[in-house]
């Protein structure tokens, strides 16, 4: 059997709530500045709805060409298209680089939710004629603007990437929940180890804050340390309460290593290897994750020892903190654990991809962050948290992500 070719890491860009591009980031990462904040509105509301980690200082009309398209974007699909844009610039893949039919576009996403007051209009309508449901269809298709749906849809954002790059590749979105960004990196790299394209552009956009999310998913997995927002999220920590809604987006280009070489591109990491599983119920989520771990090791054709940290999946919450943990130790022993939703929290289907960028720069930069607001080792978590900044040796890093309903992703990269 021929050898599968190596996939590369050649652009990256993250739009993120501790920062917006890789140097932003960084400051934060090494200076240990979280992303959480009460959120405007909130300040004298108790409720774990309070806090959140949004992206601040973002204007998706720097990003978004032509502008017109704008208006058919929501905030996380500008997200999507901005992360895309920075790295497909800091990839150098120009017009003409590449060849058109030989570009795939593959994204993570979810049904993105619309704000109340976008279709407050309408219900007033409705209210006035009395509340009768049948009205809502009268009302609204007079009054929501024709192209509305388009705003919201999982894969308007690969859409818009593969138009505005003139990719004319395979094209691809995937909808898996939190698990959605190592799982449309993974796709990506199937894609260029089968030969159907040369680049492919990849990574997720989400957004827990939107009200509407919040309302319909609850506040169950939420911590409710209003008081001290930049505390609320605590991986692996035995105080840990719960996570924290934020929103952001990463996107990379990857190739195979023969052609990044050949046209010149630099070359920010490569992929080891990675795996795809399922656990059906949570208490099969531990087994399944150790389980994919083993084989993420395998494939790589690397011994546990020879990891070098493990970006963690590190939700905060109780109960799948502990089962990651187990994991974890079972099959990687005292290795070191970064958890990056400790500056930002859970960033839905974004997550993994803002994660996985924070490892690239950190093996850049030589230096693991540190888990912030660990203070206190949890029995039940035996793995080893970095709470101060530490050197990296090994630039050897093992990615994990999962969903609430099951879906586990795991990917061991090394630095360049």
């Amino acid at each position: 059997m021929s050898k599968l070719p190596e996939i590369v890491f050649t652009g990256m860009g993250v739009i993120s709530p501790i920062g917006i591009g890789m140097d932003a980031v960084w400051q934060s990462l090494n200076s240990g500045k979280s992303g959480v904040a009460t959120r405007p509105g909130f300040e004298h509301v108790e409720t774990p709805f309070a806090i959140a980690a949004p992206v601040t200082d973002f204007d998706g009309k720097l990003y978004v060409k032509p502008r017109k398209s704008i208006k058919v974007m929501c905030r996380q699909i500008q997200f999507g298209f901005a992360a895309a844009t920075m790295a497909v610039e800091d990839a150098g893949i120009a017009e003409g680089v590449v060849q058109p039919e030989r570009i795939a576009t593959v994204f993570g996403g979810e049904a993105y939710y619309a704000n109340p007051e976008e279709l407050l209009d309408v219900f007033k309508k409705c209210i006035a004629l009395g509340g009768d449901t049948k009205a809502w269809g009268e009302v609204a298709m007079k009054q929501i603007e024709p192209l509305w749906m388009l705003k919201y849809l999982p894969n308007m954002v690969a859409s818009h990437i593969s138009i505005a790059i003139d990719a004319r590749g395979p094209s691809n979105s995937i909808v898996q929940g939190d698990n959605s960004s190592l799982l449309a990196i993974i796709e990506g790299i199937d894609l260029l180890q089968r030969g159907m394209a040369d680049v492919a552009v990849v990574g997720a956009t989400g957004s827990q804050m939107s009200e509407t999310a919040m309302v319909y998913r609850g506040g169950e997995r939420l911590s409710p340390n209003y008081q001290e927002p930049t505390k609320a999220c605590r991986p692996f920590d035995a105080h840990r309460d719960g996570t924290v809604a934020g929103e952001g987006a990463a996107a990379f280009v990857i190739e195979t290593r023969q052609h990044a070489e050949a046209r010149g591109a630099k070359i920010l990491g490569s992929v080891l290897g990675f795996d795809r599983a399922f656990a059906p119920l949570p208490s099969q989520m531990s087994a399944r994750l150790s389980r994919s771990l083993q084989q993420t090791l395998e494939q790589s054709n690397l011994a546990a020892i020879e990891v070098g940290h493990v970006n963690a999946n590190g939700s905060g919450v109780v109960c799948e903190d502990r089962s990651e943990a187990m994991a974890i130790r079972d099959v990687l022993g005292d290795c070191p654990v970064f958890a990056a939703k400790s500056y930002f929290g859970n960033l839905g289907p974004a997550t993994g991809a803002v994660e996985l960028a924070a490892t690239l720069i950190a093996l850049k930069q030589r230096t693991l962050p540190a888990t912030l607001n660990y203070q206190t080792p949890d029995p039940e978590c035996p793995v080893n948290v970095l709470a101060v900044n530490s050197p990296i040796e090994n630039l050897n890093a093992m990615v994990i992500n999962q969903s609430l309903t099951g879906q586990i992703a795991s990917l061991l990269i090394t630095g360049n």
